[in-house]
């Protein structure tokens, strides 16, 4: 099917040979199906919905049943694992916090099997269960934001995406914003000498941020790019003093947590002699006393204003929009002015 179609079960049944009647009950569950559709048919049905991403559409269920008052919740790395928490949980809280104002259900989409990559048109989908999703993850599945795209199902990505064979619907935070306004406060305090530790390439997020930081440099030396992370602090530190840089700015906190602990061992005073500045706070959890110069990601308001999104979606079948959230600054202790020498 070419992308801008939208699926229907007539279509469904075409590709599956069988009657649009069998596939209606295939959709409305098991149960209902069992006994009166032999297994193989079945799961020539579940087959071709599992391939192609058809979801029913909602419009249709809204006359035919009413809404079920649930919202799925989807996340492509595993939601709850400690080294995740810092990460996940503020979302999850806005998002149950609109959704029980709105009076709406949550239900979480594991997706497939333990051990496998996740989707969300797995094996053991209950996306039809749910009245629309929000998704979330760092990196989302091309080829399934696609289908997402190109189908009528509602649902709302936590994050910018690029578009998908068509705009996608999201709330997201304005990372590139962010980073250029600390660009510009390492310039009012004179640095000129700069460095970055992360990679220009890669999820929206990360594109974002160095597009910030690239845009914002004019007339700033961009002494080193160092694109790995999860890198030895220590040999992180002796390349960027190396480099001659005075302040050095961060995509991931582990690695300026590893970096400033180097600078300690070495009696380098941060921020009177070496500035730090983290570009948000990340997946890659790491405890630290230090409250490092930075900006705040809103996860929390960008969970809520999902769900709120979402929920116009399903009951209003809004528009596709497409929000930034600001990421306001955090002073923290990292940032100070240009040393008068270098090492």
């Amino acid at each position: 099917m070419a992308a801008s179609k939208r699926l229907t079960q007539k279509d469904i049944a075409q590709m599956a040979g069988v009657s649009q009647a069998t596939v209606s009950l295939v959709l409305n569950g098991a149960i209902s199906a069992e006994g009166r559709i032999p297994q193989e048919t079945r799961e020539r049905v579940q087959k071709v919905i599992r391939e192609t991403g058809y979801v029913a559409d909602p419009v249709a269920r809204r006359m035919a049943k009413g809404l079920n008052r649930i919202l799925g919740v989807f996340t492509y790395e595993p939601a709850f694992p400690s080294a995740q928490a810092d990460f996940f949980t503020p979302f999850l809280l806005g998002i149950e916090e609109a959704a029980q104002e709105m009076g709406y259900d949550l239900l979480l989409l594991t997706g497939a099997a333990k051990g496998a990559q996740r989707k969300i048109f797995g094996n053991n989908t209950r996306l039809r269960l749910a009245d629309g999703c929000v998704v979330l993850g760092r990196e989302f599945d091309p080829e399934e934001l696609r289908l997402l795209v190109a189908g009528d199902y509602p649902f709302v990505a936590v994050g910018r995406r690029d578009d998908a064979g068509g705009p996608v619907p999201y709330v997201g935070g304005d990372y590139a914003s962010g980073t250029a306004a600390l660009v510009d406060r390492v310039r009012a305090l004179g640095h000129t000498r700069i460095a970055y530790v992360g990679p220009s390439k890669g999820a929206e997020s990360t594109i974002d941020r160095w597009a910030g930081f690239s845009g914002a440099i004019d007339g700033l030396d961009l002494v080193k790019h160092i694109p790995e992370v999860g890198q030895h602090g220590a040999k992180n530190f002796d390349t960027l003093l190396a480099s001659g840089a005075t302040a050095v700015f961060f995509t991931e906190l582990a690695d300026a947590i590893q970096v400033d602990e180097a600078a300690r061992r070495r009696d380098i005073a941060v921020p009177e002699q070496f500035s730090i500045v983290v570009l948000g706070n990340h997946i890659r959890a790491a405890q630290t006393e230090r409250r490092f110069t930075s900006f705040l990601i809103p996860r929390e308001a960008m969970g809520r204003a999902a769900t709120e999104m979402l929920v116009r979606r399903v009951e209003n079948a809004e528009p596709i929009q497409q929000i930034l959230l600001p990421c306001e600054p955090v002073e923290g202790e990292t940032l100070g002015p240009a040393p008068s020498n270098t090492f």
